[in-house]
């Protein structure tokens, strides 16, 4: 049930239609599209005006290497000792699949902003998030792990516009995380980290600049990569 994620993983950075993929996908799982995902282009402040407003969510698609690697074993480490006061309001689940870091970083955007979306009667992403909504995190990737709509959704829009899927087994070195306000806090969220990241206080005017800052210093960790990506969830302007 992992194959949409490859996709977003491996062609992201270099797929044309891999953004309007992802559109696809979370129109088919019954999302309207009063609020949209979009490409930001750019870190600086003239790049970052083109993007709507408001956004209520930031997804970061980037390279897991070494150093990565062990940057986050330190910042688990420290965060356990010292602890965070996580909102019971925070939606978050584990990752348990291989290679649905794409899913999950969708299901963080959306669950975190139900304020803001709006759905269609029968969408099984609001049904999805509803029936999950007071497991575990673990609890809730074994949900995952047997949800047949969203199996056969990802099948579906991960072939759309594709000549040859990638094979289920592919190693993929490359991972997102969503970013979301909730109660004016900046959280960082990741299937693969035990608990949710709180970074600094924000707001719905500061967010989608907030959020960047933390994007850089992804960036910062790994000045020779370049396999960065950045996508919004915005209001429609249209």
């Amino acid at each position: 049930m992992c194959l949409l994620d490859i996709m977003l993983a491996l062609c992201l950075c270099m797929h044309p239609h891999l953004l309007s993929t992802l559109v696809q996908f979370v129109s088919c799982l019954g999302m309207k599209s009063s609020w949209q995902f979009g490409d930001v282009y750019g870190l600086e402040p003239e790049l970052l005006s083109l993007v709507p407003r408001p956004v209520c969510a930031l997804l970061l698609l980037f390279p897991v290497t070494e150093k990565y690697e062990a940057f986050k074993q330190e910042e688990e480490e420290k965060l356990k000792a010292q602890g965070q006061e996580i909102s019971p309001d925070a939606y978050f689940m584990k990752q348990t699949i291989g290679n649905a870091c794409g899913t999950i970083g969708l299901i963080h955007a959306v669950a975190n902003n139900q304020a803001h979306l709006e759905f269609e009667p029968d969408s099984s992403l609001k049904k999805f998030i509803e029936q999950t909504s007071k497991m575990t995190p673990e609890e809730k990737a074994v949900f995952l792990e047997k949800d047949e709509t969203i199996r056969v959704t990802h099948e579906s829009s991960a072939q759309e516009g594709q000549t040859e899927a990638p094979s289920l087994d592919e190693k993929v070195n490359l991972h997102f995380v969503a970013f979301v306000n909730i109660g004016g806090q900046l959280y960082e969220l990741d299937g693969r980290k035990p608990f949710p990241i709180i970074h600094k206080k924000t707001s719905e005017d500061t967010f989608l600049e907030d959020a960047v800052d933390v994007c850089k210093i992804f960036m910062a960790r790994d000045p020779q990569e370049v396999h960065f990506t950045i996508i919004a969830l915005s209001k429609n302007s249209d």
